[in-house]
């Protein structure tokens, strides 16, 4: 599939919290279970024009509070909703101060900030145009079309669960295959010989991997042998290698629930591509001298050769 560039919305505000810390693990493990309590009816959600607080007379509601609370700059991981909540209040309560504050000194009539404000209320309604629309295209039919064509034209792929040591010379390698052809456990083998600190904990085990994924003597010796067998040294860049191919299988097609997330981030960057693409197309654009020329494009392939 390829990559799409998609259109993010940054927070233009931080904020840092001090939460209050936890009681260590032991000491909670000390302590006797509580009682289940009751769970309580859930509360109904205030209208969003409910007046959560005022400053100076000027309100902030209940929906002020949810459009801080979807800001990514505004993430409170591992916060309860009621403390979030409490947080968010004291932080648009902070806000408002700070911008009335702006306002006396006259802030929003300097054209700097005339211009950032017009750059930022443009890139909002592009973000929530854009959003709005994939939501309209990005359809459990649609997902369902993209998963059946891109698994439609999957090539099936061998892949090969192996083991390996690695040693720094032929000799040691040599050895190191003599002892496991003669019946010696090849996890216990590979813990005590071998140099790769990524599987040698895991007894050589390199799990499942295709052709490509491998250096090509390594890969081209592991994918011509039959399961269960112990390969000569084989040299690479890295060293001395003695391979143990454990299964070959045809690589398993993921399911459309394992592929369900990259096809809808794919849909709705391309959705949202294509309608800047196509108003682009119906839009009249009129760029001055004063424009700084676009980077030339690379030509395609077959334009080189032309």
């Amino acid at each position: 599939m390829p990559t799409l560039s998609p259109f993010w919305r940054n927070g233009a505000l931080a904020l840092g919290l001090l939460l209050p810390g936890v009681l260590p693990g032991a000491a909670l493990a000390q302590a006797p279970a509580p009682a289940a309590p009751t769970a309580a009816p859930a509360a109904p959600a205030p209208s969003p024009d409910t007046v959560v607080a005022k400053v100076n007379g000027a309100t902030i509601t209940a929906g002020d509070l949810a459009v801080a609370a979807d800001d990514p700059a505004l993430s409170l991981p591992g916060v309860d909703d009621a403390q979030k909540k409490g947080l968010l209040v004291d932080y648009m309560v902070d806000l408002k101060i700070g911008a009335q504050a702006a306002e006396k000194a006259k802030i929003a009539e300097n054209p700097d900030f005339v211009r950032k404000l017009s750059y930022f209320r443009d890139k909002l309604l592009l973000d929530e145009y854009l959003e709005r629309e994939a939501k309209k295209a990005v359809t459990p039919q649609a997902e369902r079309a993209l998963y059946d064509e891109t698994v439609k034209a999957m090539k099936p792929e061998e892949e090969v669960h192996a083991r390996h040591i690695l040693v720094d010379n032929e000799a040691e390698a040599k050895k190191i295959a003599a002892r496991l052809k003669g019946g010696e456990d090849f996890a216990k083998v590979a813990a005590e010989t071998s140099k790769d600190p990524g599987s040698k904990a895991e007894g050589g085990d390199l799990g499942w991997f295709t052709k490509e994924r491998m250096v090509a003597p390594f890969a081209d010796a592991a994918f011509k042998m039959e399961a269960g067998k112990i390969s000569d040294p084989v040299k690479t860049q890295f060293g001395w290698h003695v391979i143990k191919v454990e299964e070959k299988r045809t690589k398993p097609v993921p399911s459309f629930d394992e592929m369900k997330e990259q096809v809808e981030a794919y849909l709705t960057r391309k959705t949202q591509q294509d309608i800047i693409t196509k108003l682009r197309e119906s839009a009249k654009i009129e760029k001055t001298a004063a424009a700084p020329a676009a980077p030339a494009t690379a030509p395609k392939a077959d334009e080189k050769k032309n």
